[in-house]
């Protein structure tokens, strides 16, 4: 079995570039390691930069998107338990569109479809070979059977814990990572949102986050230690520490149900360096994890697509290989600076174990010169919706 671009992993990233990639006449093979169905079942990230929304539409996937995402124009910001707002619109002319990452999987697994790409799914063992040299090639046992495809190229879309990152030799990936001491206990109902735009909530209690899906489907997170399990959490003691760390307004006409999913995920901010190896390119969270009060995880992924599907349509296209050969170092400038503003918004948000009085105190003086700085509110704005490609 022979294709151009060997496509590791069936998530987003991996289904963008090769919708993307087809549509520019080059031919991928997909290869995921679990079902289709798995893969739609993982709750993950609903806040679209504008720049992903747009790629997105140049993919050809964007129509649902279109009519049911909700656009958003500023988030809100609370300080014990007082809130004001940041105006995207005013502060940089940039908006964000709320669409649920799962419902992005669904219309890019539904394009990919209609096209009749390749996607191979419940893919086991997968492994890289002679990606140094100009003939790599994979291979997968399916139902049994050892499969192998020939490419000219490998991207690596297969997440943090993928077989992609771990191909590139150690004495040649340099990681980097700071492992945050809390996570996110988060929760979804099918209740109409705490508000109509998200609300971050820094608190000495600890950070919350009142985010949505649609407007019947709310997502909201509140701050916990590692130690903490979801046993320990049920849907009314969520709801209790919920309403203790959102302003008075909020909390009191707040609409509570029955959770549908509850999950606690670790923060990390982690970037491997390079993102290419050989005819190896690294994509998404195959290299790079940021944690997600910057809303960057999904979008920085749809980043790392667009340069690579671009230097590989000027390769094919016009038999240059320059932006090939750039496209780690092109992709991790953005990475940093998306890594940057996501530790900035962590570390301003959440109460860590040495925060402290003086710490707290910053916390909520930095949040006051927020609300009262146009030039503060413009650089949060700018990063929020995201720095150009």
């Amino acid at each position: 079995m022979r294709t151009q671009i060997a496509i590791i992993g069936g998530g987003p990233s991996g289904l963008l570039l090769s919708q993307l990639l087809n549509r520019a006449g080059i031919e991928t093979v997909v290869l995921e390691r679990r079902s289709r169905d798995y893969v739609l079942s993982r709750i993950r990230a609903g806040v679209l930069e504008w720049s992903c929304v747009e790629l997105v539409r140049e993919a050809g996937a964007g129509a649902r998107m279109d009519g049911e995402g909700i656009e958003h124009e500023g988030i809100y910001l609370a300080s014990q338990n007082r809130g004001f707002r940041v105006d995207f619109m005013k502060s940089c002319g940039k908006k964000v569109m709320v669409y649920g990452q799962t419902e992005l999987t669904k219309d890019l697994y539904a394009a990919q479809d209609a096209i009749g790409a390749t996607i191979i799914e419940e893919a086991e063992d997968v492994a890289l070979h002679g990606v140094e040299g100009d003939k790599p090639y994979v291979t997968w046992r399916k139902d049994g059977v050892e499969h192998r495809l020939d490419c000219d190229f490998i991207a690596g879309c297969d997440g943090f814990h993928g077989v992609s990152r771990q191909t590139i030799p150690l004495s040649v990936r340099h990681e980097i990572e700071r492992v945050y001491p809390f996570g996110w206990l988060g929760i979804l109902s099918r209740t109409p949102p705490a508000a109509e735009e998200l609300i971050y909530a820094n608190h000495r209690r600890g950070f919350a986050l009142a985010s949505l899906r649609n407007p019947m489907l709310s997502r909201y997170y509140i701050q916990v230690p590692l130690t903490d399990s979801v046993e320990q959490w049920s849907d009314d003691a969520f709801w209790d520490e919920f309403r203790r760390r959102l302003p008075p307004d909020v909390a009191e006409t707040l609409k509570i149900g029955p959770s549908i999913e509850k999950s606690i995920a670790p923060l990390r901010s982690f970037v491997c360096e390079p993102m290419r190896w050989g005819r190896l390119f690294l994509c998404g969270d195959a290299a790079h994890i940021v944690p997600p009060t910057g809303a960057k995880g999904l979008n920085l992924a749809a980043s790392d697509v667009h340069y690579l599907f671009q230097a590989l349509k000027q390769h094919f296209e016009e038999k240059d290989s320059a932006a090939l050969h750039h496209y780690s170092e092109q992709a991790l400038k953005r990475v940093w600076l998306a890594t940057r503003f996501s530790w900035w918004m962590t570390s301003l948000m959440h109460r860590f174990p040495d925060t402290g009085e003086f710490g707290q105190r910053m916390q909520e003086t930095e949040l006051d010169y927020l609300e009262h700085s146009a030039s503060a509110q413009a650089s949060l704005a700018e990063n929020y919706c995201g720095l150009p490609f």
